[in-house]
């Protein structure tokens, strides 16, 4: 196959990158989700209060998807084949393209450097997602990419 191809060891820094935004998310949103409505993504700011009113039900329903993405992030790090990463890299794409699309879409509750902060960090998540659904560079990888 032509085209670009990635090592598996870049591939498993792109899944642990992606699993540390979900625990960070995941922990946060489903464990203490008036908390998380507050004050995410970190102190002094309000991504999510900005953008409607407080719903328990829905905070705790993205720390759940959050923990969810966590666990299959976790498996293909420990399991690295061509397979496992392409259906994590699936997994994340499918959540972080409507994701990133809802937010710039609704970026005008937020101040400039707000603005700018969302939608590269939600970009980021969303070329991870797309890079970890290249097919594996054979020379250099220390994995095996079938399953």
């Amino acid at each position: 196959m032509g085209g670009v191809a990635m090592t598996m060891t870049a591939k498993r820094w792109m899944a642990a990158v992606l699993a540390v935004a979900a625990a960070y998310q995941g922990v946060w949103a489903a464990g203490f989700p008036l908390s998380f409505y507050q004050d995410f993504p970190g102190p002094g700011l309000h991504w999510v209060a900005a953008l409607g009113p407080y719903n328990e039900h829905l905070v705790r329903d993205v720390g759940a998807l959050n923990l969810s993405l966590l666990v299959l992030s976790v498996w293909a790090l420990r399991r690295p084949t061509q397979d496992s990463m392409v259906v994590t890299g699936g997994a994340w794409l499918i959540y972080n393209a409507i994701h990133f699309l809802w937010h710039v879409l609704h970026l005008e509750v937020f101040p400039t450097i707000d603005k700018i902060s969302v939608v590269v960090i939600l970009a980021g998540l969303l070329i991870l997602s797309i890079l970890l659904m290249l097919p594996v560079r054979s020379s250099g990888s220390a994995a095996p990419t079938e399953a």
